[in-house]
């Protein structure tokens, strides 16, 4: 049995909220009485992406268990780079940031669906051409997950539907040919929720930081942000018989 936790939308900014309800999810994390095979944080990682907000990220996603990550809309490629992944930063410091875990029986690769500038996300070109280079390499009894921080379809959230990910097609054709690609992963829309994708589950993250009222739950003089509600995330397990199953938790801070 293969367990990875899901994380996604810390959204850290120096105020001591944001903080306080990342460190109660990495700590529940490494409480955990099991050996996890990955912790993936799925984007928005810094609010303002300032070097401040990445050295405090640093310290809050200590952990003993491995860990990938790529951007969101509220992230700077560079700035990313510099302060998490420098060993990445190069001569391209603004090149998207993929990263992919190759564990025992498993494959994760994380793709970047930042969009400089914009809060909206698309796959880029050398993105799209790295995937199908990872998913070549990988034998096709090996499952692989894909993640991004946009959503490639709309979840019926207005607001988070017009910056979902856009050129989706051109990742359904990535996928269409590599049967081992098992699901994807993505955050963005701060809730829980299942869908498919190119023939294949299309599971999101809830948000640490808050939560999204649902077009049905909001009065129409309540804004869309929920903050009361505790973090959550994710843990998608991979059995022996190759299911993958999903399960959601929320963290008490």
């Amino acid at each position: 049995m293969i367990v990875i936790a899901h994380v996604s939308d810390i959204h850290v900014d120096l105020g001591q909220r944001s903080a306080d309800r990342t460190r109660a999810v990495m700590r529940y994390l490494e409480e955990l009485p099991y050996d996890l095979a990955a912790v993936v944080v799925t984007g928005d990682i810094a609010d303002h992406a300032t070097p401040d907000e990445y050295a405090l990220v640093r310290e809050l996603l200590t952990s003993r268990h491995p860990l990938l990550l790529c951007p969101g809309n509220h992230d700077d490629r560079a700035v990313l780079r510099k302060v998490l992944l420098p060993e990445t930063t190069g001569t391209r410091p603004y090149a998207p940031v993929n990263q992919v875990l190759r564990g025992e029986g498993f494959v994760i690769a994380l793709c970047d669906s930042s969009v400089p500038g914009k809060h909206d996300g698309r796959l880029e070109d050398e993105t799209l051409e790295w995937l199908d280079g990872v998913l070549d390499a990988t034998p096709r009894d090996t499952p692989v997950l894909v993640g991004f921080h946009h959503p490639p379809v709309p979840l019926h959230t207005p607001y988070v539907d017009e910056i979902r990910q856009f050129g989706e097609e051109r990742l359904a054709a990535v996928a269409d040919r590599h049967p081992h690609l098992t699901a994807f992963l993505a955050g963005h829309v701060h809730t829980a929720a299942a869908t498919t994708f190119a023939g294949r589950p299309l599971l999101v993250a809830p948000g640490v930081v808050s939560s999204i009222r649902l077009p049905w739950e909001r009065p129409v003089t309540h804004p869309h942000i929920h903050l009361d509600q505790p973090p959550a995330l994710a843990f998608h397990v991979l059995g022996d018989d190759g299911r993958l199953t999903t399960h959601y938790r929320s963290v008490a801070v």
